[in-house]
């Protein structure tokens, strides 16, 4: 796996479990950031707006804005 990637985890019985297939080879390490999910949530939903360019970014951060 070469750059970076998010996913999201689950943790059970002591290990965290990736929620879908991952594209590494066996015994490469890795270095990982944990997140909270409602910060997770709040990234995710930034990175659907950023997925629609075709909205106006100023809409889009007072949107965001307005749903703290």
């Amino acid at each position: 796996m070469e750059g970076v990637e998010s996913i999201e985890v689950v943790y059970e019985n002591g290990v965290l479990k990736p929620l879908k297939k991952l594209n590494l080879k066996e015994g490469e390490k890795l270095r990982i950031k944990i997140i909270a999910n409602n910060i997770a949530d709040f990234i995710r939903s930034f990175e659907k707006e950023i997925e629609r360019p075709q909205k106006d970014p100023l809409k889009i951060l007072q949107d965001m804005r307005e749903q703290r």
